[in-house]
């Protein structure tokens, strides 16, 4: 089942038919290599909360429906689960001095919202924010800019038991009074804010395919509506972190982009590119930068389509301050069609190359067009690549160290076309790694590592591979290195 599963299948539940837009622009050449990012260019590195913090059961944490998945028979590759993962619970000094020694200057994390909340709503737990007060005023204390991530699949299982999690919109609302709670207190420090992430991934799978948390097989017509959830949970957050946190704090949402190249940069294919990109991420990252849903998205859904009111689809389009896109391998390379909707998918070759994961499709490009077509599409003036990365082999050399060459062949030549399209003007800001360490890799449990820091989960020592090595001359350049 594992196997099967690809990161390219994330956008197929969002496959529309589609209207048109402008015409792209023709694709430039691509710069020097070991051309400088800008002075301010923002480096960092990602984690998020069930995958590394373990103390599941300490300090009154609630549930979450990971808890209750990971530890269903079947469910994960391995047989293990987030129980203990990576302790950083209880080293997250350590971990943060990990981070410092890449040389980044910012790090995303993601808050476990049943630590804050147990029961998903009601009272808060007061140990639960000690500890992420702890983990900021440590990243301070090293220069280094908290990221926080509001959602990260970990949603309170009791949320999921009373109303169907998202399913309903009272988990909408629910996930706006968790961020009202976490903005009024941790703003003062956190400057930046993501509300959900990877809404193509959790919804689909979770909900959609049964292959995720909660492992639930809805019908179109109610996946579609569960997914308007999370897009009304994402505009009521953003409203309520402004009305609640500190002023100036930015917020926005990281989202798995359906990622669409054009096969031969051609005028058509651009064109064609900036066509399926509109219409298959019109689901969510759509609707929230437009405060509507495509006619394409809404005539392919037919009766299937989400119901919604004109006041939900203009909280859902209230005003980001910034766009993550996690972007790991393109998952459609389209040519012109002059047939409806205006873009033809090509099929992937069996001998595509991919890396260690079999659906991470080895694709740089993908790291150029995606953010270069989604800001002329919305027009959007901050852009953050919030994961980019790969798993590896990663195994230990009879010196006791790790060269993942592969991983770097794939930091160097992403980062490339990155630095490309930011030359090009493409508004990129920053670029978060995933990830710091290896982890608990959801359905694959600890078999894929995707981390700088190796981790031997027996004994939970950390060792830097040779891409430690390599991402941290990236930063000290500030460039790739020849």
């Amino acid at each position: 089942m594992f196997a099967k599963v690809s990161r390219r299948d994330f956008a197929r539940f969002a496959g529309l038919t589609a209207l048109g837009v402008a015409a792209g622009a023709r694709a430039t050449e691509t710069p020097a290599r070991g051309a400088p990012f800008p002075k301010d260019f923002l480096w960092g590195t990602a984690t998020s909360s069930y995958q590394i913090e373990g103390a599941v059961n300490e300090d009154g944490r609630g549930k979450s429906i990971w808890d209750i998945f990971s530890h269903t028979p079947g469910k994960i590759e391995d047989g293990s689960t987030g129980d203990r993962a990576n302790e950083h619970y209880h080293r997250y000094k350590d971990d943060v001095a990990l981070i410092k020694a890449l040389g980044v200057k910012a790090y995303r994390f993601s808050i476990a919202w049943p630590r804050i909340f147990p029961d998903g709503t009601g009272q808060p737990n007061p140990k639960g924010l000690d500890f992420y007060n702890r983990l900021v005023d440590e990243l301070l204390a090293n220069d280094i800019e908290p990221y926080a991530t509001l959602y990260h699949w970990d949603l309170p299982q009791a949320l999921q038991d009373r109303v169907g999690g998202w399913q309903s919109s009272d988990t909408s609302k629910a996930f706006a009074d968790y961020a009202a709670y976490v903005a009024a207190r941790l703003t003062d420090r956190v400057k930046h804010v993501f509300t959900v992430n990877e809404v193509g991934r959790f919804v689909n799978f979770g909900y959609g395919w049964g292959i995720d948390a909660p492992g639930l097989k809805l019908p179109t017509a109610q996946l579609n509506q569960a997914r308007h959830h999370v897009a009304l949970a994402h505009g009521l957050a953003v409203q309520a972190i402004r009305a609640s946190g500190r002023a100036g704090t930015r917020v926005g949402a990281a989202e798995n982009i359906a990622a669409c190249v054009p096969a031969i940069a051609t005028p058509d294919n651009i064109r064609a590119a900036e066509i399926a990109t509109r219409e298959l991420n019109a689901g969510f990252l759509g609707v929230v930068l437009e405060g509507k849903y495509t006619d394409g998205f809404l005539a392919y859904a037919g009766a299937d389509a989400p119901k919604f009111t004109a006041e939900e689809l203009k909280i859902i389009g209230t005003p980001n301050d910034f766009v993550g896109l996690n972007i790991y391998a393109p998952q459609f390379y389209v040519t012109a069609s002059d047939k409806a909707p205006g873009f033809h998918v090509l099929p992937f070759p069996n001998s595509f190359p991919h890396m260690n994961s079999e659906w991470l499709r080895v694709g740089p490009e993908v790291i150029y067009w995606a953010p270069r077509l989604a800001a002329k599409i919305w027009n959007i003036d901050t852009i953050y690549i919030s994961e980019n990365g790969t798993s590896s082999e990663d195994k230990i050399s009879a010196d006791g160290q790790v060269y993942d060459l592969d991983r770097i062949m794939f930091l160097r030549n992403y980062l490339t076309q990155m630095q490309r399209a930011v030359a090009e003007g493409v508004p990129i800001r920053g670029y978060f790694l995933w990830s710091l360490m290896d982890n608990f890799e959801w359905i694959f449990g600890y078999g894929k590592r995707f981390g700088l820091y190796r981790v031997d989960f027996e004994t939970q020592v950390r060792v830097p591979k040779l891409s430690a090595a390599f991402y941290r001359d990236v930063i000290a350049r500030n460039a790739i290195g020849v």
